[in-house]
């Protein structure tokens, strides 16, 4: 997203990363970092914790190529923002009894088997998170190879080939080239992180429409609904084999479905009202940046808490209606194994982030059959979906009758976005499917 210019009292942000020396990823915990943070600073937690978590979340944090990092001051944070989150599988630090695969050395180096871009936009406030296969074929821009120099550009490469080449920088370049998005902010976490603070949440609903069973992550859930914690969380957010067609465009639904309950969760009462899992999530977070390895880094911009703040301020009272998660369209490359993407239809998308225009989605739930639409949430109740052709809810955007909106309503035109966009909001109750 390009940033708008800024007015009095704007803030700038920062663009690429410099340099890294450990991975990143997943909404998740970035959410609930920022969440947490803004709780307890709200609640006046002493302000040692504050300090504290400053310094932990600093020393650890990367930096970012542009703009000079600011000072953050306190209020919600001006304009669109992009955070770019990357979830690695590095075996570094890991317990081995719980990856096998790490004693044997089968994946030596360090991929980004998770890249999302979380869009935050200005007023009217929405969220819309874009989750790349993997196995995306694009270019790879140059990148800095973290010593002064440079990595040659490659005109055709996997996606999460772009972490191994140049760590962080390589992949938010690789991101801004493909979707012309500026990224602001950068966060990553290794698959400790992910255990810890989906324990430090105290687990996360998720629900499966049939019995799924996967040797290759070990997980096996029998249909319905089931609170997932700990490996299972992990091994839920990795499962491939099992669900909807078996690939990548499957798990990445079956991500979204876990990321979507988790923010229905950090929103309610059950996170929001308790200030003991509150300060549990935000402990856990900074305890993460101080391992070694660290299992969560965040750009040196996002680690002081005061952003954290801003980003929450401004993202706090979405409603679940307009916190929309899409996969980018692709298509199966002659191989059928990598995907290619389908950039007339991407375009669609970013060009309503950039003209700040809500989304309808018109596309399936899922690009691999990874879950089915169950209904819907309101006011935490979950509503059985309108039967096909009646009318559904009424658009919140739309003007009264006999209003024609004017120039007050162009900023909340809807965008009906192609049918090659899979996805869905934040609102509607998912299952995963199994592999049929």
């Amino acid at each position: 997203m390009q940033q708008p210019a800024p007015r009095a009292g704007r803030e700038t942000v920062a663009r690429h990363a410099r340099e890294t020396r450990h991975p990143l990823i997943r909404a998740l915990s970035v959410v609930g970092v920022v969440v947490a943070v803004l709780a307890t600073s709200i609640a006046g937690v002493a302000a040692y914790t504050v300090w504290d978590t400053v310094s932990a979340l600093e020393d650890s944090s990367v930096e970012l190529v542009g703009n000079e990092v600011l000072p953050p001051s306190i209020g919600e944070i001006e304009g669109g923002v992009n955070v770019l989150l990357v979830g690695s599988d590095s075996c570094e630090g890991q317990d081995i009894s719980l990856f096998p695969r790490c004693a044997n050395n089968d994946a030596e180096g360090e991929r980004n088997d998770v890249t999302m871009l979380v869009h935050i936009s200005d007023e009217p406030r929405r969220v819309t998170v874009v989750s790349f296969p993997r196995d995306m074929i694009v270019p790879i821009p140059s990148c800095p190879d973290g010593e002064g120099g440079q990595y040659s550009a490659m005109s055709a490469q996997p996606l999460n080939a772009s972490y191994m080449y140049g760590g962080l920088p390589c992949t938010a370049l690789t991101i801004e080239e493909l979707t012309g998005e500026e990224i602001h902010f950068a966060a990553a976490i290794r698959w400790t992180g992910v255990i810890d603070m989906s324990d430090a949440i105290g687990g996360v609903d998720v629900c499966v429409a049939g019995d799924i069973s996967d040797v290759h992550t070990g997980l096996s859930l029998t249909e319905g609904e089931h609170t997932l914690q700990g490996v299972q969380a992990l091994q839920f957010l990795r499962i491939r084999h099992g669900i909807g067609d078996g690939s990548d465009l499957g798990r990445i639904s079956n991500q979204q479905q876990f990321m979507s309950s988790m923010v229905r969760k950090l929103k309610s009462d059950a996170v929001l009202g308790d200030p003991q899992t509150l300060l549990r999530f935000a402990t856990t977070a900074v305890d993460l940046t101080r391992q070694d390895p660290p299992q969560l880094v965040l750009s040196s911009d996002l680690a002081n808490p005061m952003r954290m703040v801003q980003i929450a301020m401004a993202a706090k009272d979405v409603p679940f209606e307009d916190i929309v998660f899409v996969q980018y369209p692709t298509e199966y490359d002659a191989d059928f194994v990598h995907v290619l993407p389908v950039r007339d239809a991407a375009d669609v998308l970013f060009a309503a982030l950039r003209e700040n225009q809500a989304v309808t989605l018109t596309g399936e739930a899922s690009q691999g059959y990874g879950v089915e639409v169950r209904g819907e949430v309101e006011g935490g109740e979950t509503a059985e979906p309108a039967p096909e052709g009646e009318a559904g809810a009424e658009e919140p955007d739309a003007a009264p009758e006999g209003e024609t909106g004017g120039e007050a309503a162009a900023p909340t035109e809807r965008v009906e976005l192609p049918s090659q966009i899979a996805g869905t909001t934040a609102a509607e109750v998912t299952c995963t499917r199994p592999e049929s």
